[in-house]
């Protein structure tokens, strides 16, 4: 079994794999693209993957990309059970639900509040971040129900949103403490999922660099 992840550190798409790589003792080939030196735009990589986006699985002859895409993959692939993703179908629609929340509401808020300031020169804008603190309403009401993102165990759910709810609070300083359950989760699963420091905090203090130019940035303007 050759398992090959396209990755950069400070991605926490990227660090979501790694977790549940972890959790599974799954040993992965890391080979880091960086794509601020467009090293994702090289021919060869495109002959990989045509969409040119990290991260992306190369299993022997199969290429997959999308985070949560990869996460099922590995555990429908390699599981030895339904530990990180429950068999039941009413439990993993859940989970799945979950994963879609993170992609499409949770980080995909974050990056359309910070990525213009960041990557662009662009002035943050308030109704965005509201937008942002509404998606930290959602994840504070499904805590409130359940230990964890969906349900009574960790799943790749929660390896998603603890990727993504890192980067918030180490690389963007976002405090979530109005947000009790929100914290709770996320002190429990920093001592229950290995590799969080490893994988999740280091890679978001590699971030964290972006995140200051960009509010200095706005200072000055």
């Amino acid at each position: 079994m050759a398992l090959d992840l396209y990755y950069m550190p400070l991605s926490a798409p990227c660090q979501s794999i790694r977790l549940l790589a972890k959790g599974m003792n799954l040993h992965l080939n890391l080979v880091f693209l960086d794509l601020f030196k467009g090293e994702h735009m090289k021919p060869e990589f495109l002959k990989i993957n045509p969409q040119h986006v990290i991260p992306t699985l190369v299993d022997n002859d199969f290429v997959l990309w999308e985070s949560r895409a990869i996460l099922i993959y590995l555990c429908e692939k390699y599981g030895k059970n339904d530990k990180f993703y429950p068999r039941d179908p009413k439990k993993r629609a859940v989970v799945n639900q979950r994963l879609y929340f993170d992609m499409g509401t949770l980080y995909q808020r974050f990056s359309q509040y910070y990525y213009p300031a960041i990557f662009e020169g662009q002035k943050f804008e308030e109704e965005k971040f509201q937008k942002l603190e509404e998606a930290f309403d959602f994840l504070e009401i499904y805590l409130g129900q359940n230990t964890y993102v969906a349900g009574d165990k960790v799943t790749i759910a929660d390896f998603c949103c603890l990727a993504s709810i890192t980067t918030m609070k180490v690389s963007a300083g976002i405090d979530f403490s109005k947000y009790g359950n929100i914290e709770r989760w996320y002190a429990l699963l920093a001592e229950e999922v290995a590799g969080h420091d490893e994988v999740c905090v280091q890679g978001a203090q590699e971030f964290l660099p972006f995140f200051q130019a960009a509010r200095k940035a706005t200072e000055e303007q």
